[in-house]
């Protein structure tokens, strides 16, 4: 591996001169993900892992530091002949379908004062979020384009790719979302998701950002099938689903899909609220009454239908 030829690559990809560490094979580099008066993006050019420091970002290889930056295929080709051939997500012939934040994307945690700024964060505040949510969900807003006047939510998947975001309008338009224009198919949250302990399944990122842990959103009333391949992959043992009580269909089809597959389910019963809604408190509550469904039950909420499951689940 031709390490000076990898750093050559990464300053005409990055637009910025490399600064070498004194630990073996590490650079830093002005980041590309955030604004910032000194380089927080690190790089070992010899093991490929990479991690901006302020925004949190980072992978294991550096054809995903590449797919975010939305390298062209002749980077990814002249990278190829320096490190090895690409990992199986990425086809070489063609360019990868990158998700990208908004061109207006701004940082809610960064500096700055403006009137857009000051109605996002308001508007956080009522939904429940917190500084340390923003931080800890790299929570943004667009003060102009597409998604002017919404706060911007992002995904990242396990290597710290983004892999969808949500737009909320904090303004009371008529199109209260507009989300990123790429699939849904993907694990809302997974970077933040320990697999090895129960998980939390719910329709939006409020409600998922409501729990606080290990909660991940579907983008709506459905499972995805990537979202299923991976907890049947990792072998999770609980699930507690948290959909809204207009979604009791999709509820007891989710469930009867992860029993048949050993998957202990807790349905969770919400009165009139959304998980978003109930307040931090009244949800631990709740987790911690809600019982596994059993076989029997299920047939019980399949037989009744929506206007008495209720009673059941108590």
């Amino acid at each position: 591996m031709n390490q000076s030829k990898i750093v050559n690559l990464l300053n005409r990809i990055l637009n910025n001169t490399g600064r070498k560490l004194k630990k073996e094979n590490e650079w830093m580099y002005w980041s590309p993900f955030v604004s910032h008066h000194k380089p927080k993006l690190q790089i070992n050019v010899q093991n490929q892992n990479w991690h901006c420091w302020v925004s949190n970002q980072g992978g294991r290889n550096l054809f995903q530091l590449f797919k975010k930056v939305g390298a062209t295929k002749d980077q990814y080709d002249e990278l190829v002949e320096l490190v090895g051939d690409l990992p199986r997500y990425v086809k070489s012939n063609d360019k990868p379908n990158i998700v990208k934040l908004p061109k207006e994307y701004k940082p809610l945690w960064n500096g700055g004062d403006s009137i857009v700024k000051k109605h996002a964060l308001k508007y956080l505040e009522k939904r429940g979020i917190n500084k340390q949510d923003i931080l800890k969900y790299n929570i943004g807003y667009c003060d102009d384009g597409l998604y002017c006047n919404r706060v911007i939510i992002p995904s990242y998947n396990e290597d710290g790719q983004l892999n969808f975001f949500v737009g909320r309008d904090f303004y009371n338009g008529t199109m209260k979302y507009k989300n990123s224009p790429t699939s849904k198919d993907i694990v809302g949250f997974e970077l933040l998701i320990n697999w090895d302990e129960p998980i939390i399944l719910c329709e939006g990122v409020f409600d998922a950002m409501a729990f606080r842990r290990n909660a991940i959103p579907l983008f709506g009333k459905t499972i995805m099938n990537n979202l299923k391949k991976k907890i049947i992959e990792y072998r999770v043992k609980t699930i507690y689903l948290s959909l809204d009580n207009d979604a009791f269909r999709e509820s007891i089809e989710i469930s009867e899909y992860f029993i048949n597959n050993g998957i202990d389910v807790k349905m969770m019963n919400f009165s009139e609220k959304d998980p978003s809604e109930t307040g931090f408190e009244n949800l631990l509550y709740l987790i911690d009454k809600t019982e596994t469904i059993k076989f029997s039950d299920l047939m019980r909420l399949k037989l009744n239908g929506t206007k008495r499951h209720m009673e059941i689940l108590r």
